[in-house]
């Protein structure tokens, strides 16, 4: 065993155990992920246990845990955690020379939640994932200790919750309740935001669970006094893997891989890895996913009108009355009316996050606006934006290549320019985009008001135009595509933009890209909210994280890194033309 640490995307060195495979020869990689309170020590068993010695194994210990820095069970977010592990397996492909397709994932309880919220929101083309015991609900016991812990969190901050749970109530085994009890890198208490984060994310990841077509095995424990098994039978029925398992164990606790009659579980686990790694990688082609599946079934529904004299119906036109009157003293509200709530100008108006309106009232009304889920969504997607602007332009300069900015539907532009602002290399020319003239109006003042128009210009053109996109002079080394796709259902219009800017660009060119894999208030903009196109009503159609992928490498572009908020709604990805 070798133990060592890799540094996350914060910087903090993360301590991890690697054991390479005992045959010399590796036919992969095995992550194993501990459950919440413990550390990798704790799952390190199951190297030798699970008898795979063609695999090389992996079991860090999470931000918190064991002997990972940071305050004891905390974590600035359950997302930052989950980024953590996107950097953790990155770090095994660079170093272990392990292609993704030949990684596979076991993990337990939180580390369960952790590993299926990130094959969900950065959708990873591993080989197999193995879930065991995972808490998509932990038991509290205490009547509304959940809204209890989220009220004095809201009055008083992040505070810790130490666990209750008894090593007698984890596993029938005495030595592993014996080495439970005596380790001294157990961690007891759990920070409040990731217990609420944990719960936040679980919801999430079971309701849309058809987004993860990874092969899947889950195993449930049928005697677990720690999470409840509703929630596990439900991830399990929604999941969109064409190879899935689902195995009950009767009698085990929760510590499903640390039983003892852990070696029946194991049996399975040792099979479904082996059967993935004999056969080829599946992959399930979500290119057509537009014309059926998930998202295409809940975007019809969402389609259908409601009849007006039914509770929804009455509801729905309650809820659109309410924000045409606060439309007459709210500007926000105001402005998302007259040009559509996903115009560049409504957009624009939520970046600049300042509540405007008729007197105290208006103001009051603008700030709810201005708070809603999705518009700080929109906020932290900007920052991500920004962000990775920044370093596709830094990288750029370091390979000695010009600097060509092009957005092709850039709203009022602000987001590229505060980005340019923020950066120390300079491009030399910034060629944005828009189909509407309002956007083009305001964004070249935008530039104006900026200095900018020396090398800065804003032009009228369609996103969707093929050849019009492949004949842009000079040929953009950075490409720019954000907020624009998520508002179009079909795939024949992202894969026509898609192609015409992979003809732009040359090899080693950039691509900043954005998605909308979740959103939880899909119904509400759907009944309520109107688009920029002519008012009518404003339907999406989500495409999953992998989706959105496939479309962009189906172009000629691979992947390089990804950014998402806290709440699973929008992503920014980094990819490089090839």
């Amino acid at each position: 065993m070798i133990e060592t640490a890799f540094a996350s995307h914060d910087g903090v060195e993360l301590f991890y155990r690697h054991w390479p495979a005992r045959s010399g020869t590796a036919k992969g990689a095995v992550v194993l992920l501990h459950r919440g309170h413990e550390h990798g020590g704790r799952v390190a068993h199951i190297v030798e246990e699970l008898g795979l010695d063609d695999f090389d194994f992996y079991a860090w210990d999470a931000r918190g845990h064991g002997r990972s820095p940071g305050k004891r069970g905390h974590s600035p977010s359950f997302a930052h955690s989950v980024r953590d592990l996107d950097c953790f397996v990155k770090h095994i492909v660079e170093t272990g020379g392990f292609p993704m397709e030949r990684i596979a994932v076991v993990a337990q309880s939180v580390g369960a939640v952790l590993a299926a919220t990130w094959v969900h929101d950065y959708a990873p083309s591993i080989r197999a994932l193995v879930l065991a015991s995972p808490a998509f609900d932990v038991k509290l016991y205490v009547p509304f200790a959940k809204e209890g812990i989220a009220l004095w969190q809201k009055l008083k901050g992040p505070f810790f919750v130490n666990s209750y749970v008894k090593a007698r109530f984890l596993t029938h085994d005495p030595a592993r309740i014996a080495s439970f009890e005596a380790d001294p890198l157990i961690t007891r208490p759990i920070a409040s935001n990731i217990l609420l984060e944990l719960y936040e994310a679980a919801g999430r990841v079971v309701a849309d669970a058809r987004a993860i077509t990874v092969p899947t095995q889950v195993l449930i424990s049928g005697s677990d006094f720690v999470v409840r098994h509703a929630p596990q039978h439900r991830f399990f029925e929604n999941l969109g893997s064409t190879i899935k398992e689902r195995h009950i164990l009767p009698g085990f606790y929760h510590d499903t891989l640390g039983e003892r009659d852990r070696a029946t579980a194991l049996e399975k686990v040792r099979a479904f890895v082996t059967a993935r790694f004999v056969e080829p990688p599946v992959v399930a082609d979500l290119r057509q996913a537009h014309l059926s599946g998930a998202t295409r079934d809940e975007a019809d529904r969402l389609a259908s009108p409601l009849p007006l004299l039914s509770p929804r119906g009455l509801y729905w036109a309650l809820t659109r009355a309410s924000i045409r009157l606060g439309g007459l003293i709210s500007k926000g509200i105001a402005t998302g009316l007259r040009t559509g709530f996903d115009s560049g100008s409504t957009l624009d108006y939520v970046y600049e996050d300042e509540a405007r309106g008729l007197g105290p009232g208006g103001r009051l009304v603008d700030r709810q606006f201005l708070s809603a889920i999705g518009w700080r969504g929109i906020r932290q997607r900007k920052v991500h934006l920004e962000e990775l602007i920044g370093r596709a332009l830094a990288r750029l300069a370091g390979e000695g290549r010009p600097l060509r900015v092009l957005d092709i539907a850039a709203g009022h532009g602000r987001y590229v320019l505060d980005a340019v602002a923020a950066s120390a290399a300079k491009p030399e020319s910034i060629r944005l985009q828009d189909y509407s003239p309002i956007n083009v109006e305001k964004g070249t003042a935008l530039i104006a008001a900026r200095g900018l128009q020396s090398v800065a210009s804003f032009r009228r053109a369609d996103a969707f135009d093929t050849e019009g996109l492949a004949r842009i002079d000079p040929k953009p080394t950075l490409a720019i595509v954000s907020g624009l796709y998520e508002l179009f259902p079909d795939n024949a219009l992202i894969e026509a933009s898609l192609t015409g800017l992979a003809r732009a660009m040359e090899p080693g060119a950039l691509l900043v890209y954005t998605g909308q894999p979740w959103h939880p208030q899909l119904e509400m903009i759907a009944r309520a909210l109107t688009s920029h196109r002519g008012g009518a009503a404003w339907i999406m159609r989500r495409r999953s994280q992998q989706e959105m992928d496939q479309l962009v490498t189906a172009a000629g572009f691979r992947k390089i890194e990804q950014r998402i908020d806290r709440w699973g709604i929008f992503t920014v990805s980094l990819a490089e033309r090839v």
